[in-house]
């Protein structure tokens, strides 16, 4: 997980850079100064919303975490390349890393970006709690295979192969497959900067 290793790299470089102190970064995005820790030593991923308040402490959009390259024109992603990549695992906010999803970054190289279009592969969490998470901005999810979940709010939402939805990310949710098969979406996450 090549990808995940470079978040805490550079989570610390900016903070470092801006000459912020964890603390005053954990005061400042309402986190704690242990996940903060954590995450720079490479010992804990955040899922997207602590990353979202970390990289809005830090004055930069959620990709600047993600980017490989600074390329300005288009960036195309081949089938078999996005197959290849090594894909990202984000934590929960209760700190303990979710292997139910792998993302694949469909735009790592596009430097300047609003939107985060990943591969999402989710596996079953049989009996695993479903812990609601929200942040700043809107996502869209479309179904690719199998069957997924979606608690939003006090509402609950099962997508099949084919369905899509876009709901404002602010409003606690989780995505997770249905029943106890897996699942492949398109997931589309923009943050506003």
């Amino acid at each position: 997980m090549e990808s995940n290793k470079k978040i805490g790299d550079r989570v610390k470089a900016l903070r470092e850079s801006k000459n912020l102190s964890i603390e005053e970064v954990a005061e400042r995005s309402g986190l704690n100064k242990e996940q903060i820790e954590r995450i720079e030593s490479k010992q804990f991923f955040p899922s997207l919303s602590p990353l979202i308040k970390i990289a809005r402490v830090l004055g930069v959009r959620l990709g600047t975490f993600l980017d490989d390259e600074t390329e300005l024109g288009p960036v195309i992603t081949r089938r078999q390349e996005s197959a290849g990549k090594n894909s990202i695992r984000f934590a929960g906010d209760s700190n303990v890393t979710r292997e139910h999803m792998e993302y694949y970054s469909l735009s790592q190289d596009k430097s300047s970006r609003h939107m985060e279009p990943f591969l999402i592969d989710i596996r079953s969490e049989k009996g695993a709690p479903h812990d609601l998470s929200s942040h700043e901005g809107e996502e869209f999810i479309y179904v690719l295979e199998g069957h997924i979940e979606i608690n939003y709010g006090k509402d609950t939402y099962v997508l099949e192969t084919g369905d899509s939805i876009y709901y404002d990310s602010i409003v606690a949710h989780n995505v997770h497959a249905a029943g106890e098969g897996s699942a492949k979406i398109l997931g589309i996450v923009y943050t506003p900067f």
